[in-house]
């Protein structure tokens, strides 16, 4: 009897046994690589914030070994590339040298962020450091510049910023109640050749101030470029002028480079100085322009190469920029903290496709007469505008009337420009206030000569009416659709 129950305890214990074995491991191992593909993925949600630092410093190891041999590099330089300046020479020495200690600290774990984002800001420092010591050989300038670019991108462009949390990675791509994403690729990439631009330029005349060549070439007005380049207004600058808009170039150039494609959530930091560095530097370079005729007394057609391709930048930025600010609006609303979010991003729901875009690309023909219908009186107020600045030449205007034309033209120019964006498409009502100057202007000030007048009053009347037209929005831009008018 005993020996019964014990064979029927046996029996019930291989079955309880088979029941605990899967019926296919077949699929218990799909299963199994389901729940690794969902950590894998998750790396943003199963994985906790330790964790994701030593993936990330795991992952740039690479790119500081770079850093280590650029900064044994910049270290021989001076020998090696013949330098004549103690101030280059000294600068690359000790810059090397930081580069290189900063590369073996961002081996380590512990110093990983702190050591990479000092070896970001030598590599800014190596951008400056020849115009602060006026280089004197352009081996130099070039192999600061050059190194300058690749420290910063290896330190903190290409293995990702370092300290960054990348549990904001998850979520939208597309902001709320928008049509595109205006951080995907096809949007900052005309931003980042526009930067290429302005920087071929700006070093062309940056060889000539620091004395790498001896003339300098002006395709349009003779000896015009040579004559802004050594004018008082250019020496006003402690440093070579053109040589500080080549480095903001090359950090515009950098910057757009930088994030992933839904960086105007996950990086507001970023784009907040990226919008900072383009904006504001456009209106400069707009100013140096005015300032050439009436500064200088001549024209300059890299600087005004440059200035167009820094105003350019200027509406292809701004749609990026007011997601940014409308996403931290958002954030502070859901009782976010600002600050926190301002540095290290935040996660919405919403759309995943980054290659939404309002330029179809795959048919440009349309895609610009689209865009000229658009804008087609934005595009006349600007054309008015640049008449209007070469206006004084051709009616032989003085005094205070050939310094208002070459002001107000060139300002509406600039808005005129800013409102091709269509999030900025409010701004053209700027342009009614110069245009009601231009008709009031030939009653109050001095210098205008025959049809001057005439001429001043009719363009100030055109620029007032065409500003009025708004022109079709295509794109939705979520809260922001209001100050579309």
């Amino acid at each position: 009897m005993n020996e019964h129950k014990n064979t029927l305890n046996e029996k019930k214990s291989d079955a309880a046994m088979l029941e605990e074995k899967p019926e296919n491991p077949i699929l218990q191992d799909k299963a199994g690589d389901g729940d690794s593909k969902k950590m894998s993925h998750g790396s943003m949600s199963g994985m906790n914030g330790g964790d994701h630092n030593k993936m990330m410093w795991h992952d740039s190891l690479w790119a500081t070994f770079v850093n280590l041999l650029l900064g044994a590099w910049l270290i021989t330089s001076p020998a090696t590339l013949g330098y004549t300046s103690a101030g280059m020479t000294w600068s690359d020495i000790a810059s090397g040298s930081l580069i290189v200690i900063l590369s073996v600290a961002a081996a380590s774990h512990k110093f990983n962020t702190y050591a990479r984002w000092a070896t970001c800001f030598v590599g800014i420092w190596l951008l400056f450091a020849p115009l602060v010591f006026w280089s004197p050989t352009a081996a130099g300038y070039m192999n600061d510049t050059i190194v300058g670019a690749l420290v910063i991108a290896f330190s903190i462009l290409i293995p990702m910023m370092p300290g960054m949390d990348m549990s904001v990675m998850d979520g939208a791509d597309v902001p709320s109640g928008w049509s595109y994403n205006p951080s995907s690729w096809m949007q900052r990439a005309p931003i980042i050749l526009l930067g290429l631009v302005g920087l071929l330029a700006s070093r062309y005349m940056t060889a000539y101030q620091l004395g790498h060549i001896g003339a300098v070439y002006d395709p349009f007005f003779g000896d015009g470029t040579r004559a802004v380049l050594e004018s008082d207004v250019s020496k006003m600058f402690p440093i070579s002028d053109a040589g500080l808009g080549a480095v903001s170039y090359m950090l515009e150039i950098l910057m757009g480079f930088m994030g992933g494609k839904a960086r105007w959530r996950t990086m507001p930091w970023m784009v907040t100085f990226f919008g900072i560095l383009v904006i504001p530097l456009g209106t400069v370079s707009v100013i140096l322009i005015i300032l050439q005729p009436l500064a200088v007394g001549a024209w300059c057609s890299l600087c005004l190469l440059a200035g167009i391709a820094m105003l350019a930048m200027i509406p292809a930025t701004l749609d990026e920029v007011v997601a940014m600010l409308q996403f931290l609006i958002q954030s502070k609303r859901e009782g976010k903290p600002l600050w926190h979010t301002f540095w290290f991003g935040g996660t919405i729901e919403g759309k995943k496709d980054s290659g939404l875009t309002p330029f179809d690309w795959s048919n440009p023909t349309a895609m610009f007469q689209t865009w000229f219908v658009s804008n087609w009186n934005l595009l006349v107020s600007a054309g008015l505008g640049i008449w209007l600045m070469f206006a004084p030449s051709v009616f032989n205007s003085n005094a205070r009337a050939a310094d208002s034309e070459h002001l107000v033209g060139a300002l509406i120019v600039t808005f005129a420009v800013i409102a091709m964006a269509e999030v900025g498409r409010i701004v053209r009502f700027i342009n009614i206030l110069f245009g009601a100057w231009l008709m009031v202007a030939p009653l109050i000030l001095n210098g205008y000569n025959g049809f001057a007048g005439w001429n001043s009053a009719i363009i100030g009347l055109a620029v007032i009416l065409f500003s009025l037209r708004r022109g079709a929005i295509r794109g939705q831009y979520g809260g922001w659709n209001f100050y579309i008018r």
